[in-house]
């Protein structure tokens, strides 16, 4: 079984408190003490962040590692082919997938993926499994980004966080630059199984996931087809 845990925005690079998403993507793996390893390439691989990640994941009772690709790098796919779940972290998505393919990294989570290895994320985290996400990777701008293209389509973190989120859904919609977006909201991840979109999962106060698309000149939020909403 292929999974992809998608999170708009939240999480333990906020605040360690409650642990709810990261809770649940753990218990996805079934083992009593899963191996999780964090990639924190978007951010430079921060030091705090990484910190965060030890701290959130070592009191879920997991075996915690993580991959620099700023300070010497370890043999990555015994690495990765070793874990049970990988958790991406947010920040630059487009220079996170520069060094990725530079290092290969791309190709070994792909196997990763098909041999059943949990994927998930946050923000540049989340979208990078898509064939496209919407970033912020330039400062002075959103763009739509070729991904990875594990699942098919087009992905938008952070929808009800950031005020450009939702005016640039709308304008690459009405300029038919896109057909349709797969939208999530802070606090709530997309739980993909074998590829296809099966549960909205909120974290926060009722939040959700949304097909966004363009009926006779007008935008629609649709609820994603056949995705049960789980409130934790």
């Amino acid at each position: 079984m292929r999974q992809i845990i998608a999170i708009g925005g939240g999480g333990f690079g906020r605040e360690i408190k409650y642990l709810k998403i990261e809770k649940y993507i753990r218990n996805q793996s079934k083992k009593k003490k899963p191996k999780v390893c964090f990639i924190p390439t978007a951010t430079g691989d921060d030091s705090g962040y990484i910190d965060s990640f030890y701290k959130a994941f070592n009191s879920l009772n997991c075996k915690t590692s993580h991959i620099d690709f700023f300070k010497r790098t370890v043999n990555l796919e015994a690495h990765i082919m070793n874990q049970d779940i990988i958790f991406v972290g947010g920040g630059n998505t487009k220079s996170m997938l520069a060094v990725w393919k530079e290092w290969g990294l791309d190709k070994i989570l792909l196997k990763a993926y098909t041999e059943g290895i949990i994927m998930s994320g946050v923000s540049a985290g989340a979208i990078c499994w898509f064939e496209k996400g919407i970033t912020d990777s330039w400062k002075d701008h959103q763009a739509i980004l070729p991904c990875l293209g594990f699942v098919n389509g087009i992905c938008c973190p952070h929808y009800d966080e950031e005020p450009e989120r939702i005016p640039f859904v709308k304008e690459i919609l009405e300029n038919n630059k896109i057909a349709e977006c797969i939208a999530v909201e802070g606090l709530c991840a997309i739980h993909l199984i074998d590829d296809i979109p099966k549960y909205s999962v909120s974290f926060g106060n009722h939040k959700n996931c949304y097909l966004v698309s363009k009926k006779d000149s007008i935008i629609e939020h649709n609820k994603i087809n056949n995705a049960e909403i789980i409130q934790l």
